[in-house]
């Protein structure tokens, strides 16, 4: 039975606390109320609830925990770690959280074959289909469900999430991406920068974007990256620049990393007026669409502008660096992840006497 403890307010108002205690399993819950009356109904209501649950072998939860949604420890998760997880992780979770049913159940409802359901739903729409989308989207999602319920106390079942991963794997929904080795041939170069040249040509205020495709080829940097180094962390003299938040393995947020600039980015920076605080101030995701678009124009398929940091690190090894010179340039800190990188195909420059360094420099 529940026990009811009356106390007088400063006001002189009389509140009433209702309390329920369970032995076996432990569970306590309490509420208080204006009067004795509203806290008996809510007390016998929440007893032959508890009471179901344990008869049924469960733990009781307390209401405020059984109402709390997948969606709602995303926003707490996304809010709070947002300076480590990134704008990709972040945009991933949102987009789950405002456009797929799971988001709206339960957090202590959830159980492996809804999640085996939700990467369904995912792998049968277009643009998210493919299995490494999929794993993406779960890998980001399954955050959620190791952090949440240690931080903030959401019920969300872990080895849920762990079985559900196993299940798709196992049925081919999800899987980790391959390895790209896709390079562009000088063709398919030569006729993205011609399309770029006359686009700056037609619209001098349009994005530079012969110059963006140059330096992202010869200083094998994301366009992330590219967009968001300062002239303040530009070193001309040394032909160095520091990277900001630089991605790699095992660093959520990202390192801060001095690489080396090769010939020609600093002709390229050189050529860059000098307005704003960005070397290259434009937005990240414009210039991939702006790639892409092209691409499409032109008829070249399965190119992405990653495939030019692909490019400039294969490069690189072409020309004799060595594996330190090379990762002096591409930043990374171990070989293994360099080797994703380095498709050798020749040896030597195939970018000597390229026509466009003149246009870019």
């Amino acid at each position: 039975m529940a026990t009811f403890r009356e106390r007088t307010l400063k006001s002189g108002k009389t509140s009433v606390t209702a309390q329920i205690v369970r032995r076996n399993p432990a569970y306590q819950e309490s509420k208080t109320f204006d009067k004795r009356k509203t806290a008996e109904a809510w007390a016998k209501k929440r007893e032959g609830e508890i009471d179901a649950e344990i008869a049924a072998g469960r733990t009781p939860k307390k209401r405020s925990e059984m109402r709390v949604t997948l969606g709602d420890a995303i926003d707490k998760y996304v809010d709070e770690s947002m300076h480590e997880i990134g704008g990709t992780k972040a945009q991933v979770l949102r987009t789950i959280r405002n456009e797929y049913s799971i988001a709206n159940m339960r957090c202590d409802r959830i159980t492996a074959p809804d999640i085996v359901a939700f990467a369904r739903e995912l792998h049968q729409r277009p643009g998210v289909s493919s299995p490494a989308t999929v794993m993406n989207y779960l890998s980001h999602l399954s955050a959620v469900f190791t952090h949440a319920p240690a931080l903030w106390g959401f019920q969300l079942d872990r080895q849920a999430m762990e079985d559900a991963m196993i299940a798709i794997k196992h049925a081919g929904i999800a899987k980790r991406s391959e390895e790209r080795d896709r390079r562009p041939t000088l063709s398919e170069l030569d006729n993205i920068m011609a399309h770029f040249v006359r686009a700056s040509e037609h619209d001098p205020r349009c994005i530079p974007m012969h110059r963006i495709v140059a330096f992202a080829i010869f200083s094998t940097r994301r366009q992330a990256e590219i967009c968001r180094i300062t002239w303040e962390e530009y070193d001309p003299d040394a032909k160095r620049v520091m990277v900001r938040k630089m991605k790699n393995p095992g660093d959520k947020g990202g390192r801060d990393t001095v690489v080396e600039l090769p010939d020609p980015c600093a002709s390229i920076i050189a050529a860059m007026p000098r307005k704003k605080d960005r070397i290259f101030p434009f937005n990240s995701d414009t210039v991939s669409r702006r790639f892409t678009e092209a691409c499409a124009v032109l008829g070249i398929e399965d190119l992405h502008f990653h495939d030019l940091r692909h490019e400039g690190a294969s490069r690189l090894a072409e020309i004799g660096r060595t594996v330190p010179q090379l990762m002096a340039v591409t930043g990374h800190r171990s070989m293994a992840s360099l080797d994703r990188y380095t498709h050798v195909r020749q040896i030597g420059d195939k970018f000597e006497g390229w026509k466009w360094l003149g246009m870019v420099t």
